[in-house]
């Protein structure tokens, strides 16, 4: 079918593009190339004046680039595909060479289809297949990004099970179902959903049920169309414990509460809450797609590390873990446990780490689609117990010691052994964010640039006012871009129990409005390197897979303007 042979097209033949030698000496230049630039990658923009952070660039490239128009930032430093530059001054050759490096060492993140000229996701054709209809049954309670991200992964999923004989998947992180649902009523897949929340776990039955009452009514229409499923969806209220071996995972699968009617009061978020966001084990926060390109890093307190969005309630809610106790023998217990797929849409953190290294080692999961999130919230040897991160219900599996291969990242053996290759939390958060946005807002020139200035100012008054409040958490100020400063600075201070008539030097103010250019290009420049960060992470992954025999292929399947994150790490395991 067309979507089909698409998908087919993007992933190849799930081979890997990268040589063993090739994917190490990549990764040898990048711990390399970010090691000379971490007083980029690891600043903080709302210490621009605060830390005094222009002055840190070589005064050749402060020359250079002091004024530049925001079109001019984006075709000159960000977008890697702009051919006709046009240069107003003499650029120094550092400063060249640090962007054509940048763009040299990221994985590419155009995907084929968009190269070869097809349409984008917003503009997709509706034609008389099968998908035509299914995107009509499957639009309610699914935004159109997430219409188009279910749609192009599951049928990547689909083409993985063809090519393994396998009609089993197993979607982590699945929240309230939704590509669950495609999978299992839109493919015929027989699906297990495992989600930590119990409050997305009954949305998501509640949202089966009205699927089928949806089909039931279409029945003349479409029903003969679509593929049977083998077995309805199987939903599953856990949470996938990183520090349990994959035997515990099978049996948490096997045996872990099924959710069915009239359940118990959830423990996580509330309905009118999910409505809104989807924050929870396996999915992403959104952070990247933000309209204000406001940092999670930016918005919470930070002493010792930046804080997050989100405590540990809304990542992953109480839920029953499987117990080393009643483990039964392994022989009784897995040896007719079927083959299966394992996907996750934008998994969090550790999550996508944890994953990789179930499919590694359970002789059941045949093949994988990772689709990572959230980096910031990767655990590291240096930041093990970063402001967020939930800790296990229960003590690690008897007999396992944590350990560096426990980590998020680096996972191989190879990276672990490179100099440099640490990532501090900033950086790790600033490959979260979405370069081809920030592109697009330069080039119109928008409003809402103006609140990397604001917030960098904003940081001075409460520093002055109390030095020990550093990177205080001022969540989102709606419509921030749209209002004098004076009034930002009011709410801002009153967010964070601040007097809002503290008085406000106005030459001062004056002086440092005028410096918004210089705030926008040094974020561009930190932002140059959130691709380069996000290949290590990955790349680490890769190598971490061939490190234990087995090929990984890299596929870039969305278009980056719609999910910026699109890379999808495939791998398959096939039987001797």
């Amino acid at each position: 079918m067309l979507a089909e042979a698409s998908a087919a097209e993007d992933a190849g033949t799930f081979t890997p593009s990268l040589s063993p030698d090739q994917q190490r000496e990549l990764a040898k230049k990048i711990t390399a190339f970010l090691s000379q630039y971490r007083h980029l990658s690891d600043t903080y923009r709302i210490e621009f004046f605060t830390e005094d952070l222009w002055s840190t660039l070589p005064s050749s490239w402060q020359a250079a680039l002091q004024d530049l128009s925001y079109p001019q930032v984006a075709d000159l430093l960000l977008d890697v595909t702009h051919g006709d530059r046009s240069y107003p001054t003499v650029w120094p050759l550092s400063l060249l060479a640090f962007r054509a490096t940048a763009h040299a060492l990221a994985f590419p993140r155009e995907c084929r289809q968009e190269r070869a000229g097809s349409v984008k996701p917003e503009e997709r054709q509706k034609n008389q297949s099968q998908r035509s209809l299914l995107d009509h049954i499957f639009r309610k309670h699914v935004k159109p990004k997430k219409q188009y991200e279910i749609d192009k992964l599951g049928t990547l999923v689909k083409q993985l099970c063809g090519l393994t004989d396998c009609s089993r998947v197993v979607d982590v992180g699945s929240g309230q179902g939704h590509l669950t649902r495609f999978l299992s009523f839109g493919l015929g897949l027989s699906v297990t959903a495992i989600e930590a929340d119990r409050a997305l776990v009954a949305m998501a039955s509640k949202f089966d049920e009205q699927l089928l009452l949806a089909l039931e009514k279409q029945k003349k229409n479409v029903l003969s169309q679509l593929p049977a499923p083998q077995s309805p969806p199987r939903h599953v209220a856990g949470w996938v414990n990183p520090k349990e071996s994959w035997e515990l995972f099978i049996k948490q699968l096997s045996t872990a509460e099924c959710f069915s009617e009239d359940p118990p009061t959830p423990c996580g978020p509330s309905k009118k809450r999910l409505r809104g966001s989807e924050q929870h084990q396996g999915r992403s926060h959104d952070s990247t797609d933000s309209q204000d390109f406001e940092s999670p890093s930016e918005l919470q307190p930070s002493k010792n590390e930046p804080g997050e969005q989100s405590g540990p309630e809304n990542c992953c809610p109480c839920v029953q873990p499987v117990c080393q106790e009643e483990l039964c023998p392994k022989e009784n217990r897995l040896r007719d446990y079927p083959d299966f797929i394992l996907t996750g849409l934008h998994a969090c953190g550790d999550l996508s780490a944890t994953l990789l290294r179930h499919f590694v080692s359970c002789p059941y999961v045949r093949g994988i689609t990772s689709v990572a999130c959230c980096y910031m919230k990767i655990t590291t040897e240096e930041n093990p117990n970063h402001p967020g991160l939930v800790e296990p219900p229960t003590p690690p599996t008897l007999g396992r010691e944590s350990g560096p291969s426990e980590f998020g990242y680096p996972m191989s053996s190879w990276v672990r052994g490179l100099s440099g290759h640490q990532l501090s939390y900033q950086a790790r958060e600033g490959a979260c964010h979405a370069v081809e946005d920030y592109v697009l807002r330069l080039r119109e020139e928008g409003e809402q640039l103006r609140i990397h200035c604001y917030r960098a100012m904003l940081e001075t008054f409460i520093r002055d006012k109390r030095p020990d409040l550093r990177r205080a958490g001022i969540q989102t100020i709606k419509k921030a871009h749209l209002l004098p400063f004076t009034e930002y600075a009011q709410l801002g201070l009153a967010r964070v129990s601040l007097p809002p008539e503290l008085p406000l030097d106005p030459e001062r103010v004056e002086t440092m409005l005028k410096q918004q250019g210089r705030v926008v290009v040094y974020s561009s420049l930190a932002l140059l390197l959130a691709p380069v960060v996000e290949t290590l992470v990955l790349l680490d992954r890769i190598i971490y897979l061939q490190e234990n025999g087995v090929d990984s292929q890299l596929v870039a399947l969305f278009h980056p303007n719609f999910s910026p994150r699109n890379l999808v790490l495939v791998a398959l395991k096939h039987r001797e």
